[in-house]
């Protein structure tokens, strides 16, 4: 669920394979900044930055950067060939712009408000869930999750950390030729998570656990299933207590069904070779059930910044959101590829549930139709969310991120947000 272009994991053949996702990575120099204050309008208001209302446009005159922002967004949805793109950005705490181009379908004009699916930025809700319940002493980070996660191969090895933070040596389900196959032919299929984990459990781990790093969406299932069983709590409802909650992100929620909440920004794809509406595809492969979430751009831009600011963590939790460890493991070895095990750097790397990279903090869905991003730039304060779906004419890849790039290269030329490798 979520896309890379120089951290990434294998490309697939076929054009389904290709567009469901990519793991990435990114670096950031490891800060103790303490949180950013909750997003404020330029006016009074609160975190949704217009006052306590719905998700809507910005309203009034735009400033300077608001319209340099909405021509970016203007170009790039005509010259990607977008059928609708969703932004929100903010500066410093207070709104730059929020905006909605295109249609949701044909004749209904995308709005704000509309949700989406939000793929992997649920790993970051979880990965800071996981942070609280270190901070509060009801686990510890390296934890072996045999007590929990019983019938898993080297259980007495594998430890909470190394699951949140791709460690582990499992296969990942998501590029395995024999799981596409079957989601491609049935994309309404519901999962349970005993299916989803047996894809890499029917391989030998790519290395010993914690010695390399690969990408596999199968760590987020097990650890939202050990997150249960360490707390009693069904992982909605955890996450909702201890991150989403507390954020005020109300439009940020799970479904154990393909329901998005109304109103909907749909979605289309050709990725089985014909164009096609896709926004209610079963999303239960992307991880396990109670994570599956959608969310509003508003909700996003919120995310990024709290995310990025490590708003809830202490300063130590925040330094280990951003790097737990990853940083120079990965590399091609005799029994890993160098395009599996990639090469985490300080410059790109994972975090705990992050993407790091050129000290931006990211999560960047993209699957069945679906594109988005969430970005935040700890030393400038900026958060820039973009949700975008498809034409039959828009080119393979996650475009919400090269329409964030644009913008990021605009408000913070120095720093670029450089995720096209």
């Amino acid at each position: 669920m979520t896309r890379t272009p120089f951290l990434t994991r294998p490309r697939k053949r076929a054009r389904s394979r290709r567009a469901l996702l990519c793991a990435a990575l990114l670096t950031v120099t490891v800060q103790t900044a303490t949180a950013a204050a909750p997003a404020l309008a330029d006016g009074p208001g609160g975190p949704g930055g217009h006052g306590g209302r719905d998700c809507v446009k910005t309203e009034g005159r735009l400033g300077d950067r608001g319209r340099q922002v909405q021509e970016i967004t203007r170009r790039a949805k005509d010259e990607l060939k977008l059928n609708a793109v969703q932004v929100k950005v903010m500066l410093d705490g207070r709104e730059v712009l929020t905006d909605a181009l295109g249609e949701s379908m044909t004749g209904v004009p995308a709005e704000p408000n509309m949700h989406f699916r939000a793929g992997s930025v649920a790993f970051a809700h979880i990965g800071m869930t996981l942070l609280k319940l270190v901070e509060e002493g009801t686990v510890g980070l390296d934890d072996t999750v045999e007590r929990w996660l019983p019938d898993l191969p080297n259980n007495d090895k594998i430890t909470l950390r190394m699951l949140a933070t791709n460690t582990t040596g499992l296969h990942d389900y998501v590029t395995d030729p024999e799981f596409l196959k079957v989601l491609e032919q049935y994309p309404f299929r519901q999962w349970t998570p005993k299916e989803l984990v047996g894809y890499p459990l029917g391989h030998s781990f790519w290395y010993e656990p914690g010695t390399s790093w690969s990408y596999s969406h199968a760590n987020y299932v097990l650890l939202e299933a050990a997150l249960e069983k360490i707390t009693g709590t069904r992982i909605d409802e955890l996450v909702r207590e201890k991150v989403t909650g507390p954020l005020g992100l109300r439009n940020t929620r799970n479904s154990f069904t393909p329901e998005i909440p109304q109103p909907v920004l749909h979605a289309f794809t050709s990725e089985r070779g014909l164009y096609e509406e896709s926004t209610f595809w079963n999303p239960s492969w992307t991880t396990g059930p109670g994570a599956v979430v959608t969310t509003h751009i508003c909700d996003l831009a919120r995310s990024a910044q709290a995310v990025g600011s490590g708003e809830l963590l202490s300063p130590s939790s925040y330094r280990t959101l951003l790097d737990p460890g990853t940083v120079g493991l990965g590399g091609g070895t005799a029994t890993c590829p160098a395009e599996i095990c990639l090469k985490q750097t300080e410059a790109a790397h994972f975090g705990l549930g992050v993407i790091v990279v050129n000290g931006w903090v990211v999560q960047n869905p993209s699957f069945s139709g679906y594109a988005a991003i969430q970005a935040y730039l700890p030393s400038k304060r900026l958060a820039i969310a973009v949700s975008a779906t498809k034409t039959a004419e828009t080119a393979e890849g996650n475009m919400a991120e090269v329409v964030a790039e644009r913008i990021a290269t605009a408000l913070a030329p120095d720093t670029p947000l450089a995720l096209g490798g």
